[in-house]
């Protein structure tokens, strides 16, 4: 019992929006009449709750969203609006009471990712409909306008009606090639949370939360797959610094400064574990060595007893099969600590002209960096200024504004 039923609904709204909506997809066959009854019973509960939050909250509101979905559906004038935008498998009906089975889960979120869309619409749509984000916050993670973000959703929702992509997680043919575009799709929510594009905060949690919950989704249908161990390795060590990566005032805390003795121990064993067991298997994972880089900093006790001559290899063997100009980034900073900031800087020049890097606030923070530790103040300045004007997150634009202020 509790008597803050706004506090409650909003804990069951971070909890269980996804599997509450994916339950009312598969009576609904549509997903915009879907979400329209989940929030309806969201509202329900708002009233519903003062006398007292039920046991099973998500089952409360399953129960309520389809019993309005039912409700709709026997309303001729709502049964002609609109034909159905996903085709379902007929299965046997489920009791009423659950709160979303795992199967609807992962049938949603192969839906958000089908290639039928863009890249970045199967993380808009996922971050919608599994996320439970406002159309305002994906378009601020976006950075762009609400009205663009919303005519993106609409029409990644037509694009699957148009597709007829049934709401079922693939079979052995089609999974393979399915599979890769979803482990994407959660690393991007992964790495949107860690460090959120825009707002007041560095962590987004709810998406952190997310991405946890998909990846341990993934796994427990997919044990043998290295790639799905290696991406919930790669969760597990990246959000085991979550709780020293902010002060009590939610200033940013370099990892230089954090308190390592309250990194999450368990969730670093666990993840340790499953990056040994990936990177046995063949060919090897991309998320795999990713997490191995993660791994080599939950094992340093400090910044500077860090193994980077390690880190600086792993990322060669990414670079080496999966190009990417933010892996290069990061190999360049990694150089800066195994070889000197002279050497970082080297291999910094070399992104100098990548087009994909143009207006990346974090190429000019990390010059910045390796041209302060060379002694050359005011070219950091210039570099730090520069990433300051295209730091979107406020928390690390005031860590930089500070560096910019330390140097005069």
């Amino acid at each position: 019992m509790t008597a803050d039923p706004a506090g409650a609904v909003a804990d069951a709204h971070r909890r269980e929006w996804a599997a509450v909506l994916a339950a009312t997809v598969r009576v609904t066959r549509d997903l915009d009449l879907a979400e329209e009854c989940v929030q309806e019973a969201y509202a329900q509960a708002l009233t519903a709750w003062r006398d007292g939050v039920p046991a099973r909250p998500g089952a409360w509101l399953t129960t309520a969203a389809r019993r309005r979905a039912l409700d709709l559906h026997r309303r001729a004038a709502v049964a002609e609006r609109a034909l159905p935008l996903l085709v379902v498998d007929e299965v046997a009906p489920e009791p009423a009471g659950d709160a979303g089975q795992p199967d609807d889960l992962l049938a949603l979120l192969f839906t958000c990712c089908h290639p039928a869309l863009t890249a970045e619409a199967r993380v808009a749509l996922t971050l919608r409909l599994l996320g439970g984000l406002s159309t305002p916050e994906i378009a601020r993670a976006f950075l762009v306008s609400e009205p663009t973000m919303a005519a993106r959703l609409t029409r990644a929702k037509k694009k699957i009606a148009a597709a007829g992509v049934p709401f079922r997680v693939p079979g052995p043919d089609e999974l393979p090639r399915r599979l890769g575009g979803v482990l994407a799709v959660v690393h991007l929510v992964l790495t949107a949370g860690h460090t959120a594009p825009t707002g007041t905060g560095l962590v987004r949690h709810d998406l952190l939360d997310r991405a946890h919950d998909l990846a341990r989704l993934l796994r427990s249908r997919f044990p043998a797959d290295a790639d799905v161990a290696g991406l919930l390795a790669l969760v597990l060590l990246t959000d085991a610094r979550r709780a020293t990566r902010v002060d009590a005032d939610g200033a940013l805390v370099l990892l230089a400064d954090q308190d390592r003795s309250r990194w999450d121990a368990a969730m670093i064993e666990e993840g340790r574990a499953l990056v040994r067991a990936a990177l046995t298997a063949r060919p090897v994972s991309r998320y795999a060595v990713l997490a191995a880089v993660a791994a080599v900093h939950a094992e340093a006790p400090s910044l500077e007893e860090t193994d980077w001559a390690e880190i600086v290899g792993l990322y060669d063997v990414v670079l080496a099969r999966w190009p990417s100009p933010v892996v290069a980034l990061n190999r360049a900073v990694a150089v800066g600590f195994a070889d000197g900031p002279e050497a970082g800087l080297a291999a910094l020049d070399e992104l100098a002209d990548e087009p994909r890097l143009a207006g990346y606030g974090y190429l000019a923070a990390a010059r910045g960096e390796l041209l302060r530790r060379t002694g050359r103040h005011r070219e950091a300045r210039e570099a730090i200024g520069e990433a300051v004007l295209l730091t979107g997150n406020d928390v690390e634009r005031e860590l930089l504004a500070g560096r910019l202020a330390a140097l005069g």
